[in-house]
C-alpha cells in the first residue's frame, strides 16, 4: 500500500519538468540534476502515490491518464509555494523587465499571468511589447528585450523553452467563403507560422488559394474576416464572437501551434522571476 503523508515539492518539480520536456535528460538539465537522479525522484513519487504517472519507452515519455490529472494539482502546489516564498523573501524586488509577445497570445493568455506577477512584485516594472514574431526575434537579438514569447514550428528544441501548445482552426464569417474554388486567405505578413501552416496544408491537399488580405494587426485581420474578405487561421481558444470555426467544409487539418519562451543568458533577478512565473503559469494550459 502507498504510504505518503506529505508531497515533496522537489519530487513535484521533477515530475513537472519531465512532463513539460517529455524527457528525463532535458528535465535533468533544466533542474541541474543527473538523468538518474530525476528518474529516481519520479520513482519515489510514483511509489508514494501508488500509481504510475508516466509511460516510458526507450524513445519517449508520456503522461498516463492519472499523470495528466495529477499534473494540475502538482502545478497548483508548486505555484502556491513559490508565491508564498516570493512574498516572504523578496518583498522589495524591484527593476524593469522587457517582454515581447505576439499580439494574439498577449490578448488571450497573458493578462492574468502578468497580473498575478505584478501583484506579488509591485515594484517590478513590466514593459510589454506586442509585435510579429519576426520583429520580436530581431529585437531580442539586438538586446531590446530580456525575453520574448514567439511562435515556432513544433519540435525545434533549440529555440527556447516550449510553454504553450494549442490546436489551430480555420475561422470565417460563415462557410460560403470557404466553398469558393480559390480560397481567399487573411494572413499576417511573411514570415508567419500561421500563414505557413495554412498555405502548406492547402498545397498538400491540392486546394487552390490566394492571399486576399495581409495585416500585421490581429484586430485588422479579424475585421477583414468579419467583412467576408477571406478566412484565416487562429488558435482554437481565440475564435472571436461572431465568427465560427469552419469544420466540415473540406478544409485540411492544421498542425498545432507552439509558443516558446526565449530568454537572455544574463537575466537580472526580476526577469528571472518572471521567466519562472510564465513557465509555471502556462505549462498547464499548453503542455
Amino acid at each position: 500500500m502507498p504510504q505518503i503523508a506529505n508531497l515533496d515539492l522537489d519530487l513535484l518539480r521533477a515530475f513537472l519538468a519531465v512532463a513539460r520536456t517529455q524527457s528525463f535528460s532535458r528535465a535533468g538539465a533544466e533542474l541541474h540534476r543527473t538523468q538518474s537522479t530525476v528518474s529516481l525522484q519520479i520513482k519515489r513519487l510514483e511509489e508514494g502515490l501508488g500509481y504510475r504517472l508516466l509511460d516510458r519507452t526507450p524513445r519517449s515519455v508520456a503522461l498516463t491518464l492519472r499523470g495528466e490529472a495529477f499534473r494540475e494539482a502538482a502545478q497548483r502546489m508548486v505555484a502556491l509555494n513559490d508565491e508564498i516564498v516570493a512574498r516572504i523573501n523578496e518583498p522589495d524586488l524591484a527593476g524593469t523587465v522587457r517582454l515581447g509577445t505576439p499580439e494574439d497570445f498577449a490578448t488571450s493568455h497573458l493578462p492574468d499571468v502578468l497580473a498575478r506577477f505584478a501583484e506579488v512584485h509591485p515594484r517590478v516594472n513590466l514593459e510589454v511589447t506586442c509585435d510579429l514574431t519576426l520583429n520580436l526575434l530581431d529585437g531580442f537579438r539586438d538586446g531590446a528585450f530580456d525575453m520574448v514569447l514567439v511562435k515556432r514550428e513544433q519540435g525545434r528544441r533549440n529555440d527556447g523553452t516550449r510553454v504553450w501548445r494549442e490546436p489551430l482552426v480555420w475561422v470565417g464569417n460563415g462557410s460560403a467563403v470557404a466553398l469558393r474554388e480559390t480560397l481567399p486567405l487573411v494572413v499576417s505578413p511573411t514570415p508567419c507560422v500561421y500563414r505557413k501552416r495554412a498555405t502548406d496544408a492547402l498545397a498538400a491537399a491540392g486546394r487552390a488559394w490566394r492571399i486576399a488580405y495581409t495585416c500585421g494587426s490581429l484586430a485588422g485581420s479579424i475585421a477583414a474576416v468579419r467583412a467576408g474578405l477571406g478566412i484565416t487561421v487562429l488558435p482554437k481558444e481565440m475564435v472571436p464572437p461572431g465568427l465560427s470555426r469552419l469544420d466540415g467544409v473540406g478544409l485540411p487539418d492544421l498542425p498545432d501551434t507552439e509558443i516558446a519562451l526565449l530568454t537572455s543568458p544574463t537575466l537580472a533577478t526580476p526577469a528571472g522571476r518572471l521567466r519562472d512565473h510564465i513557465t509555471r503559469s502556462l505549462e498547464q494550459g499548453g503542455a
